[in-house]
Order: structure tokens, then sequence, then C-alpha cells
């Protein structure tokens, strides 16, 4: 089957060394490292479809960000969500005057 992908050049230069080095044809090489990669045991690779987080607004129009049971904030306290805010604002209002550590 035919498909079109936009890949970086320098993986599709790769790619065509390792054909040429291997007297083998560009598509070939592709189709077995795509084989290889979707083969690869799941916790090498990333999950093909991560649970996005969606955001819904509340009746009294506060937005709530609605994420997995793992995510790192379901974790933390209401003070230390606070914290990691306000750190956050600093570091952005330090990048803002020029002044980011």
């Amino acid at each position: 089957m035919k498909t079109t992908l936009d890949l970086p050049a320098e993986l599709v230069k790769a790619m065509k060394l390792r054909a040429v080095h291997e007297g083998r044809k560009l598509k070939d090489v592709a189709a077995e490292l795509l084989e290889r990669g979707l083969s690869a045991p799941p916790t090498l690779v990333f999950p093909l479809f991560p649970a996005a987080p969606k955001i819904e607004v509340q009746a009294n129009g506060v937005p709530v960000i609605v994420c997995g049971n793992d995510a790192p904030a379901s974790r933390m306290s209401t003070e230390e969500l606070l914290a990691l805010e306000q750190e956050a604002l600093y570091q952005e209002d330090l990048e803002r005057v020029g002044l980011s550590l």
C-alpha cells in the first residue's frame, strides 16, 4: 500500500544511507524500521493514544482540567499546587523582564 509521510530530512537521509549500505530499497528499510518500532515492548515506546487533558467549564464559569488518575497533580496538596503556580508565575515575570534564571 502506498502512503505519504512528512519526515525530517535527517531521518530520511539516514534511512537512504542504510539502504545503500545494505543494498536494499528505501521502502524495505523504512518498513523494517517501522515494524521493529511497532513490535517493541510497550514499556519502551510511548502509548499510541495518550490520554489528553480535557478542560471543562463548571456552571460558575471556573475551568477545570480533567486528566488521568496518574497525573502528578493528583498526588499534590492544595498548598503544593499553589506554590507551584506561584513559582511558574514568578519565572514568567523574570523572563518578561529578561532576568530568567
